[in-house]
């Protein structure tokens, strides 16, 4: 099966001929021939596929894993056609004419970095391959220092003989090594994941190779679930390393969660902003406070809720270092009182709203500022729930994602007369 890819689904390219194949790493007016498929998700995966002509949009990828390495589907397509697409898929999906603000920076932007460390390899996850691990030697869009952060961690497995994760076996001792940083303060997080505790000549041996980490941690994983996730401990160093967006600095710790790209955030706080009125605020699903202190320091009065009590302390402390009129509790959003608030920041999960949408609804609230990086999960909240009382005011993109399908939308909603 041979043909011209036309258009993009999920991130993939669509090549439609007596089937609907889906082909990775292809972009429209790509010429492409699909010698053998798969199917996957509910649809055909082009498995053996070669390029024939590549199309105008393409570039030159600068990362050499590109192609094999599920981080990046997007980095052989040039960033302006990158935008364009996806301002084009969002508008086809939600029926919004929105602009899009390009990433301040494309390389270099990612915040974390989580590398698995198994009987395979160390690296990233192969794209399309479960079992795959993609033995990294650089990451452009993360680091210039991911080579160093690797040499330290295979070093350190060296002296101390601690096992790698067998993915299939699903044994081992060393699970994960995340890395995060603050690209605006310097300060470094290392935090390992592993299946055991550490004895003291392993823990000497993690301080003397990770010896430039501002934060040093050890996670116990007690469960075989392949993310890395465990049970944070403290080994060196600062509890927390901080990011420093304009006026606002954020605490970042292992067990929490902070938007992946610091420089996009600037023009994501200011979208939020730009779409917020009157004077009281309460931002549902507030998580570490990233919205809630920033709209404070611009002057509003900010209540927020969220379910997660880790978060709820982050943001408090959030609040607290940077002086502002803020404060979070812990609760669920389809169960919080919504009155006498003159907006309402959502970022819910990946799967929207649900029952907090019919609460909106109900509420006397004037405007909903939506934020989302799944289309599909707003238009469904929408379209069967908030349509009913508040309609579309204007929307904008952030491209917190470069080289992915993934873009942040930020969508204002008022209250019909």
């Amino acid at each position: 099966m041979r043909g011209i890819i036309t258009t993009m689904e999920d991130g993939l390219g669509v090549l439609e001929d007596r089937r609907r194949v889906h082909v990775p790493f292809a972009y429209p007016g790509d010429y492409v021939v699909v010698r053998s498929t798969r199917r996957r998700f509910g649809k055909l995966l082009a498995r053996n596929f070669n390029l024939l002509e590549p199309s105008p949009l393409r570039q030159m990828p600068r990362c050499r894993h590109f192609g094999t390495c599920g981080g990046c589907l997007w980095q052989g397509l040039k960033y302006r056609a990158q935008l364009e697409l996806k301002k084009e898929i969002f508008g086809k999906i939600t029926r919004i004419k929105a602009e899009i603000k390009g990433s301040p920076k494309i390389w270099g932007f990612r915040n974390v970095s989580n590398f698995i460390v198994t009987t395979d390899g160390i690296g990233l996850k192969e794209y399309g391959n479960p079992f795959g691990v993609v033995r990294l030697k650089e990451c452009p869009v993360f680091s210039k220092r991911t080579p160093e952060y690797l040499r330290a961690l295979r070093d350190f497995l060296k002296e101390t003989g601690l096992k790698p994760w067998n993915l299939r076996a699903k044994t081992g001792e060393v699970h994960y090594l995340q890395i995060r940083e603050g690209k605006f303060t310097g300060e470094v997080m290392v935090n390992l994941i592993a299946h055991v505790e550490p004895s003291e000549g392993v823990l000497e041996a993690f301080k003397d190779y990770f010896s430039f980490a501002t934060s040093l941690y050890w996670s116990l994983k007690h469960d075989e679930r392949d993310d890395p996730h465990g049970e944070a401990e403290l080994i060196a160093g600062e509890p927390y390393i901080r990011e420093r967006i304009e006026d606002i600095t954020y605490l970042i710790h292992p067990n929490s969660f902070f938007q992946t790209n610091s420089h996009a955030l600037k023009l994501l706080l200011n979208a939020v902003e730009g779409f917020t009125d009157g004077e009281r605020v309460l931002d549902l699903y507030s998580g570490v406070g990233t919205f809630g202190v920033w709209l404070a320091r611009r002057g509003f009065k900010v209540e927020g809720i969220e379910i997660n009590p880790f978060a709820v302390e982050m943001a408090n402390r959030n609040a607290e270092i940077n002086g502002v009129d803020a404060v979070f509790r812990v609760g669920k959003a389809e169960e919080t009182p919504i009155e006498n608030y003159d907006t309402v920041i959502v970022d819910p999960p990946r799967k929207g709203l649900k029952e907090a949408a019919d609460l909106l609804v109900k509420s006397g609230v004037e405007g909903i500022v939506y934020v989302s990086c799944n289309p599909k999960a707003f238009k469904l909240d929408y379209e069967r729930h908030l349509k009913k009382a508040y309609r579309i005011d204007g929307a904008v993109l952030i491209d917190m994602f470069p080289h992915t399908p993934h873009v942040e939308a930020i969508i204002g909603l008022v209250r019909k007369e």
